[in-house]
């Protein structure tokens, strides 16, 4: 029976276990997931199985799996990572590996649920991220969660031949009390924005 450890309409969140070793690997290692990720290198069994081992080690990192409701299917992981008491900020990264679950709102809801638990659960005061310019669904999906593009580092990542832009996102604390709040415009209204 999977933990359900904070839940959604569609997906909860539970954590990662030695036995999800085998389909991190084969999802780290497809290549169009790992295009969109910022690892150039391959991951073998004992890698993973390592990382996840330790994964709950860490007092700065959080990182779970994502999975449907219904069915109880494995389909991806987030993590919100570096997470500072000072300044109460993390850097948040989410992979939907299950390729027959990409593009069916599966990652903005993951987004969105990922927000929540680190503005209330954790209490975080920010959250930022970085994504590929190429990797359209990603950012259509962290727009569509009420995050707001704050930069643009040119040409900053390497990928396949080519450089890529790395746009750069965050989301304060008080914009998602403001979209807890408002009407679904404002998330479009707040993605709308940049600085």
């Amino acid at each position: 029976m999977s933990v359900k450890y904070y839940s959604g309409d569609n997906i909860y969140f539970r954590p990662l276990e030695v036995a999800d070793v085998d389909a991190l690997v084969t999802w780290l290692n497809d290549e169009d997931n790992w295009s969109t990720l910022g690892r150039s290198n391959p991951i073998n069994r004992l890698r993973e199985r390592e990382y996840v081992e330790g994964l709950y080690k860490s007092p700065t990192d959080v990182s779970l799996g994502i999975v449907t409701q219904e069915g109880d299917a494995l389909i991806g992981c987030f993590g919100l990572h570096q997470a500072c008491a000072q300044s109460r900020r993390a850097t948040f990264g989410l992979l939907i590996g299950d390729r027959k679950r990409q593009g069916a709102g599966f990652g903005t809801e993951a987004t969105k649920l990922a927000v929540r638990y680190g503005f209330e659960e954790m209490n975080l005061n920010r959250i930022e991220l970085s994504v590929f310019s190429h990797n359209e669904r990603g950012v259509r999906a962290y727009r569509r969660a009420g995050f707001v593009q704050e930069g643009c580092q040119r040409q900053a990542f390497y990928r396949n031949g080519n450089y890529h832009d790395v746009l750069l996102f965050g989301m304060l604390r008080r914009d998602w009390e403001r979209l807890e709040n408002d009407d679904a415009d404002a998330y479009a209204r707040l993605a709308s924005m940049t600085t």
